[in-house]
């Protein structure tokens, strides 16, 4: 049975952000945890976007997200969200940011650990609507996770687990991409590229849902002709715009599913949690492709030869190369080795991509042989 469920309300243009303070008050946001990094805070932009919450409205900033979100952060954010008697989040930043908003939202709600609420644990059915209202406002173009319904974090154990409902779905997103003219280049490609990868692996996810299709499609299209632009040129406006935009839309149409690319990534992160999640993403997409394309849903909907259209390519044999082409104009690394990444972990990534709820989505069902040949390949 196919579900399709938009319920996320989204703003998005530049200025978007100005309506935070309204927003609050539609959602009842009276003491928020605002959920940030260092970076943010320190780039100036977190008091840009506090300033919009008003004068009468008590907050507290909680700025110690790691760039891979964790249970030991999570756990300290709750802490600080029952003490000031908090009543909702706003979260700004990244992904990393955003995802461990939603683990507060959750934790802070819920009683048990946060293993319990992770989907390979059956955690899904344990979420239920006293999860706390959460307003997204990303400072970057690439997770989605502000119209998502999941949140990836790294468990006291290490694994690199997805909690998922519908209830982790931000009341609002607040897309203004004002907010990422300031992004270095290097982080400006690889957040783009893992839009483009968002947009890629759910629209090859066999799940019925032509709706995501469609979004997938759109979102691959605009991400691929302005990340270069957004990258070279950090105050071009309608490069940003549509670079938010893609990579909102990637996140919408992830109720198709992900594959390969996100369960070793997934996997990869929770061993090594310094590597950056869009570029594992940039870097095994193209083994992934090539895996994928033998899958009968893969040739029976032409869906290499739709997403070469969407991307302006010839033909579906040029999709897989001209990500790994991408990668390196953009001047990001190309293979695992770049990051100093050996295959000696390789047995423990594949382990966890068996395990990874990704995996189940795939088009093709991968073996662990599969998995060591995805990866030799991304070498």
């Amino acid at each position: 049975m196919a579900l399709i469920n938009y319920i996320t309300q989204i703003q998005i243009d530049f200025g978007a952000v100005q309506l935070l303070a309204q927003e609050c008050d539609r959602i009842g946001i009276r003491r928020p945890l605002v959920v940030t990094d260092a970076g943010v805070r320190a780039a100036g932009v977190l008091d840009h976007v506090t300033a919009e919450l008003g004068a009468g409205r008590a907050f507290v900033v909680f700025d110690g997200t790691p760039s891979n979100p964790t249970e030991a952060a999570m756990r300290a954010a709750v802490a600080m969200y029952a003490a000031h008697g908090c009543d909702g989040i706003v979260a700004v930043g990244g992904g990393s940011a955003i995802d461990l908003a939603k683990g507060v939202a959750v934790c802070a709600t819920h009683e048990g650990p946060l293993k319990s609420f992770a989907a390979i644990e059956g955690g899904a059915a344990r979420i239920t609507a006293a999860t706390a209202p959460v307003i997204a406002v990303p400072t970057t173009a690439g997770t989605g996770s502000e119209v998502g319904r999941g949140a990836v974090l790294i468990l006291d154990d290490g694994r690199k687990v997805g909690v998922l409902s519908p209830y982790l779905v931000p009341r609002v997103a607040l897309c203004d991409p004002e907010l990422t003219l300031g992004l270095p280049p290097m982080l400006t490609a690889a957040t783009g590229m893992d839009a483009i990868a968002h947009c890629m692996e759910t629209f090859m996810a066999p799940a019925f849902n032509p709706p995501a299709d469609g979004i997938a499609l759109d979102g691959l299209r605009r991400a691929w002709r302005h990340i270069e632009r957004a990258t070279a040129t950090p105050g071009d406006r309608e490069a940003r715009l549509n670079m938010m935009s893609a990579s909102m839309q990637g996140a919408l149409a992830f109720q198709k599913g992900l594959g390969c690319v996100h369960s070793l990534s997934h996997a990869m992160g929770g061993l090594v949690p310094r590597l950056h999640h869009g570029t594992l993403n940039a870097i095994l997409l193209p083994a992934v492709i090539h895996f994928n394309a033998k899958a009968p849903s893969m040739q029976k909907d032409e869906r290499l030869a739709r997403m070469a259209q969407a991307m302006g390519l010839a033909g579906a044999d040029e999709v897989a190369p001209a990500i790994h082409a991408m990668s390196q104009r953009l001047g990001l690394p190309t293979g695992l080795a770049a990051l100093d990444v050996s295959p000696g972990i390789f047995p423990r990534v594949i382990e966890g991509a068996l395990k990874d709820h990704c995996h189940k989505t795939n088009p093709r069902e991968a073996s662990p042989a599969d998995y060591e040949a995805m990866l030799a390949a991304s070498m």
